[in-house]
């Protein structure tokens, strides 16, 4: 079964900066990640090899006014640590 968690917030620059830098220190090296989402923290377990996607979108005026959006996305396959 899937679950999400999601949350959406504004923030300011340097703090969108920091909750970037937190998640890439989280990524760095090996065990578990704590990933702050909202007012809940996650505990995952990425792998060795993690896949990274970025996209970037511009809207024009036509579609509501401008905006700009960047989208990353981090996922990887659990690796089997032998207890289950």
């Amino acid at each position: 079964m899937a679950e999400t968690t999601a949350n959406t917030e504004d923030l300011s620059r340097d703090e969108a900066a920091d909750f970037l830098q937190g998640l890439a220190q989280e990524l760095r090296g090996t065990g578990d990640a704590n990933i702050r989402i909202g007012n809940k923290t996650l505990t995952l377990r990425p792998s060795s090899t993690v896949e990274y996607e970025i996209e970037a979108q511009e809207r024009s005026p036509m579609l509501g006014g401008q905006r700009e959006e960047v989208t990353v996305t981090v996922g990887w396959e659990l690796e089997d640590d032998g207890t289950e």
